[in-house]
C-alpha cells in the first residue's frame, strides 16, 4: 500500500538558447523534455508544463510497473 509522503520541492535546470529567431530550450535533469517558442518567456512556460507532464507520466507509470503493493519513499541529493 502506498505510503502519503509530503512531496519534496525540486528545482531543475533549464538550458536556454536564442536560434535564427526562436527560443529552444531542454532540462537538463530529464531526457526528451525540450521546446521551442517565440519568445523566452513562452518558452519557460512551456518547459514548465512539459517537465509537469513528464514528471506526472514517470510517476505513473512507475506505479503501474509496481503493482498493487509498493511503498513510497523520498530520497534526498
Amino acid at each position: 500500500m502506498p505510503t502519503e509522503e509530503k512531496r519534496v520541492s525540486q528545482t531543475y535546470t533549464a538550458v536556454l538558447k536564442q536560434d535564427a529567431g526562436w527560443w529552444i530550450g531542454w532540462i537538463e535533469e530529464i531526457p526528451g523534455v525540450n521546446c521551442q517558442e517565440a519568445n523566452r518567456e513562452e518558452l519557460v512556460e512551456s518547459l514548465r508544463a512539459t517537465l509537469l507532464e513528464a514528471l506526472e507520466l514517470n510517476r505513473q507509470e512507475a506505479r503501474q510497473e509496481a503493482g498493487d503493493r509498493f511503498e513510497e519513499i523520498s530520497i534526498a541529493l
